[in-house]
């Protein structure tokens, strides 16, 4: 009986696992301090958008979860780890489960599709943005630095959604796409 590689348990598992790895890395080679606080900004954004439209909003979410707060953790940013975990998985069921529902609508073009799923993502991002201002300003006790954040976290979700459609559309059209789990667009 030969099975579907994406829809396997094992395979999802496998995928899910590669991600977090994907997103750690993405989160190590690319990290740039913001001015005036602790934290960073990176491109892990990119992977968790891709791990979602790959993945699923389920395992989406596990990978970008853990995948993020296991980078806080090694890159040596533990403090940031619990709010992590919370914020990255907030971010990835809010885009995959709008994603999610945009795929069983019918009758919109590719094109609005495209668009939806760009304002999904888009939510997804304003999400982890107030999460890491309520974050910042619990932890640093003053909403003047936590909001010194904002325009940056802003700016990494924005390049993650450059990013992961410069990298899927593409490899929509390819025989890639069977790893895609929102196939009815994915053509």
């Amino acid at each position: 009986m030969q099975t579907n590689l994406v829809t396997s348990k094992t395979s999802k598992l496998v995928m899910t696992a590669m991600m977090m790895c994907m997103i750690m890395v993405a989160i190590f080679l690319f990290r740039i301090p913001i001015p005036f606080t602790q934290g960073y900004v990176n491109l892990s954004d990119a992977i968790i958008f891709i791990g979602i439209l790959v993945l699923g909003w389920k395992y989406g979410m596990i990978a970008a979860a853990l995948g993020s707060m296991l980078g806080d953790i090694i890159g040596g940013f533990a403090m940031w780890a619990p709010w992590t975990l919370g914020i990255k998985a907030g971010m990835a069921i809010i885009a995959g489960t709008l994603i999610c529902g945009l795929c069983k609508k019918e009758g919109i073009s590719d094109r609005t599709f495209v668009v939806l799923e760009i304002l999904s993502m888009v939510a997804g991002g304003l999400f982890m943005v107030f999460g890491y201002y309520i974050g910042e300003g619990v932890m640093y006790g003053s909403w003047a630095v936590a909001a010194l954040g904002v325009p940056w976290n802003i700016c990494q979700f924005s390049v993650g959604i450059a990013l992961c459609l410069v990298l899927t559309e593409p490899l929509k059209k390819t025989s890639f796409r069977k790893f895609f789990t929102y196939k009815k667009r994915s053509h």
